[in-house]
Parts: structure tokens; sequence; C-alpha cells
């Protein structure tokens, strides 16, 4: 078996554009003769290759440099195993951060989020070789749900998933209490077969969140059988005076309520499915609408034209259809068609329901360009745009987030208050909305277009654009007055009285 793994013959160098391979150079590889043990060379040759298959071929250049640098390390902590898995991970990590102080290199590197926040992230070493331990046991011979980490593809069910999201994996490592954690992932079993992915994913940061209070505040507890009212109340004052990242509160309460509860279930814990009181949830606040103005439209949209021009079709065509941007980034190849000679789209939501309206001449020729540029490009597609690495994906939400925050930081792009946008896909169908009903269009009319069943969310958009036209027009009003005031100003007690 060859131990050099060429660049030029991974997946990740054939799907590259000629820029890109010309930066690679024949020599090139990943030297599996670097490791010490035939398993290690079996393990990552696995690990690679697959990888080479996911990722782009800048990526895998950069994981090349830090492959090597892992192999120094084994080398010099004169480590010998045939598998990852034969260490902990907790054991493997003590041994990265001795070698990285040994050599006078950081344990942590400064990162910055997609919205240009600062944060703190590990090592590129450290996150490189978690994610080979996690391959290799996810490899193992177990049943999926056994595993502390569930690889979503191996589940033997149907789970609800969003293809604009690339969720692959449910991870259970930071419940730190072992018999919560089982507990935990026989309910979230349940769960997959009737709830969607991002519910799964909010229930799983609840009982985290909870799992860390636990651990801080009563490590003697180690399932959710030791739970009881007076517990849960002292943590309820804790979410609401002193826990940090509750976006929230109402969700995150209630997302918790349902793991317990079925856990309670689940397990034969009766008291877990009264545990939580009506009185525990605030009432559910409408949250104030945001849209943008139309100068800020103009700002954003002017910016946009340095995106490569199938994602500056994607946002202006988001823009005019005025839909949600999973619906958008699902439009599907054959979603246009005439009736009785008017241009028409079909929409299948990704929350609810599929349906049909009218749109204008000049959108559809844009979307027929998409259609005509996808094409082109990649072939036979079921969508328009398109997941690059895997042309049978739809396009994913945090690409087209990245690309278009890139050119908010580049552009330095601010809202009306000097404020740095942010990706708030969601306010163009805000604006869409606010549209329609300066038009003076009825509100089923209004409801259809937007693609609900009902008419109740309509009031809203009704009045984000009275309060818009009252902000807007906020200092003509005011100095009206003035005017009509000093015109005014003989009339001393008669004014008064008006």
């Amino acid at each position: 078996m060859d131990e050099k793994l060429y660049l030029t013959d991974l997946n990740c160098y054939a799907r590259a554009d000629e820029k890109q391979k010309k930066n690679v150079k024949e020599s090139q590889c990943f030297d599996l003769g670097l490791l010490p043990t035939k398993g290690l060379q079996k393990e990552f040759r696995s690990f690679i290759e697959e990888r080479s298959q996911q990722c782009a071929l800048t990526t895998m250049i950069q994981e090349r440099a830090t492959y090597q640098r892992f192999c120094m390390m084994l080398k010099d902590k004169h480590i010998r195993v045939e598998s990852l898995q034969e260490l902990e991970w907790e054991q493997w990590l003590l041994k990265i951060r001795s070698w990285l102080l040994e050599h006078g290199q950081k344990l942590t590197v400064p990162g910055v989020s997609v919205y240009g926040k600062e944060k703190t992230l590990p090592s590129g070493l450290i996150t490189y070789v978690r994610k080979v331990y996690q391959f290799t046991e996810e490899e193992e011979e177990r049943d999926e749900i056994e595993k502390d980490i569930w690889k979503l593809e191996n589940l033997d069910i149907a789970y609800k998933k969003n293809p604009i999201k690339n969720v692959q994996t449910l991870n259970f490592t930071t419940i730190i209490q072992d018999d919560l954690r089982e507990e935990t992932k026989k309910a979230v079993y349940e769960h997959l077969h009737h709830e969607a992915i991002a519910t799964i994913i909010k229930e799983l940061t609840a009982i985290r969140r909870l799992s860390k209070y636990l651990k801080e505040t009563y490590p003697q507890i180690h399932s959710a059988e030791e739970l009881n009212r007076e517990l849960l109340e002292e943590y309820l004052t804790y979410l609401a005076t002193e826990a940090e990242g509750v976006n929230n509160y109402r969700m995150d309460l209630t997302r918790l309520r349902g793991i317990l509860e079925t856990i309670g279930k689940l397990y034969g814990y009766s008291h877990l499915e009264s545990i939580f009181l009506a009185s525990d949830l605030p009432k559910q606040v409408q949250p104030k609408l945001k849209s943008y103005s139309d100068s800020e439209l103009i700002r954003f949209n002017a910016a946009l034209a340095e995106l490569d021009e199938q994602i500056e079709r994607l946002m202006v065509i988001h823009q005019m259809l005025g839909t949600r941007i999973s619906d958008t980034l699902t439009l599907q190849r054959d979603c246009l068609y005439r009736q009785n000679g008017h241009p028409m789209i079909q929409i299948r939501q990704m929350k609810t329901h599929t349906f049909m309206k009218p749109i204008s001449a000049e959108l559809e020729l844009l979307i027929e360009k998409a259609i005509e540029y996808t094409e082109k490009m990649y072939g036979d597609t079921i969508y328009i745009f398109v997941d690059e690495k895997n042309t049978r994906k739809p396009l994913q939400y945090n690409t087209v987030q990245n690309r278009v925050m890139a050119i908010i930081q580049k552009k330095d792009l601010r809202d009306d208050n000097g404020e740095l946008f942010g990706f708030g896909t969601h306010m163009f169908r805000h604006v869409y909305g606010i549209r329609l009903t300066e038009m003076h269009l009825d509100d089923w009319t209004i409801a259809k277009l937007l693609g609900h069943t009902s008419v109740k969310n309509v009031k809203f958009y009704r009045k984000m654009s009275l309060q818009i036209i009252a902000d807007e027009t906020r200092e003509i009003r005011a100095e009206m007055s003035r005017m009509i005031r000093a015109n005014l100003a003989g009339w001393g007690k008669e004014y008064e009285q008006i």
C-alpha cells in the first residue's frame, strides 16, 4: 500500500478550479509513513480520503500542515498506539497541550465570528485531532445510539432535516452526568421521529445548560430522576438572573420541559411529567418586527455587486419573492410555469406547504438566467442554487451567510443607526409584506402572496407600515407644527384654547 496520499490524487483536487490547482506541487502529500503504526496509518487514510470529499482543496492544504505537526508530536512524545481510541480524548488533550507548551506554541488562537465579533478558539492542532478522533469513534462497531456523537446518516429513522443546514451529527459529550446523558440520548431518539433537527438542537442546548448548572451547584446529582421542584425553582431563578447566552428564556424552558417530560415517560420518573408549572413559562411576547428602510436597501444591494453572479441573483430573487431564505435556497429547476399566459412560480415551503403565485416578467427572466447558469455549471440538478461540494444538495445557508457577511465587513456597511449590517434575510420578507400593505391589497391576497394559510399575521405588516410612515414623517410633521404655531403667534389665549 502506498504510504503517501498526494493532493493531486484526492477528490478535492479534481473539484478545484485551475487557479487553486496552480498552488499545489505534485510532490505535496500526506505522508502516512510519518505515523508510527499501521493502525494509525489506516485510520488517517480513511479520514483524509473522506475529508477530501467534503472539503475544498485550500482546506486540505492547511490540514496537511496540521497533520505533520501531529506526527511530530507522536514522535516527540514516543506515542505508539494502533488506534486513537486506545486513549480517552482527555488523555489526548493533555498530551497535545503539553507538546504545544514545550514548543512555545499557543493553546488557543483568536478568531472572528461570521458577524465580525472576536472569539477564542482552540489551537488548530487540537481541533484537527478532535475531528480525527471523532471520526474513528464513529467507525467503531457499535450501534449509533450507543455512541456519544451520533452520525445522523447512520440512524435507522427518517428524521426531519433542513436541506439548507448541514447538520451531520448530534453531540452528547458535553452532558456531564453519565446517567443524564444516557437518558437524554433515549429521549432525543424518540423526538427524532417527529421533531425537526433544529428543535432537537435547541433541546440539547437546554439540557447542556442544566447539566453545567448541576455540576457546579449539585455535583452529587447524576440522573434526571433526582431532579425535584425545589431544585427546578432554583434553576429558574439562575436562568432569569445569572445565566449567560439565554437568547430566548421562554423557548429554552419549553425545550427543557419537553425533553424532561419524555425522559419521565420513558424511564417511569412520573414526577418529571408535572415538575413544570404553567406559570414557570413567561407569556409569549410578540417580537417587534424589523425591516429595512429604502436607504438601507440601496446601500446593501449596491454592495452585493461584488458577490459572484449566482449569489447576486439569489439575493435579488429572494427580495423579489418575499420568501423565507430556506424557501429561496430550495427553489427547484421546475418551479416556473405559465397560467393563461402569465408567469407563475411554485414554492415548496420548508416550514409549511407548497403554494403558487404570479410573478413579474422581470423576475421570471432572472430565475431563468439562474437556472441556465446552474445547468451550464453543474448539469442536471434538483435545485436552482446548489452546493458546490455536493450538487444534489441546495446551496447551504452558512455559505451564503459567510459570503454576504464578508462583503458587509469589507465595505463596513452600516444601517441607519450606524450599526454594522447583519445577515437579516428574513427582514427582506418583512419589506415585501409592508410593500403589499402599502399597495392597499386586501388581507387575504397579502396572505396568499406570502404563502400564509390564514390572515392572522397580516396585521403585523400593516402595523409596521404605519409605524414606518410615522417615523419617516416625524421631522416633517414637527416642522409643519412649528410653522403653524409661528403663523398663529398673535392668537394668544385663543391658541391655548385650541
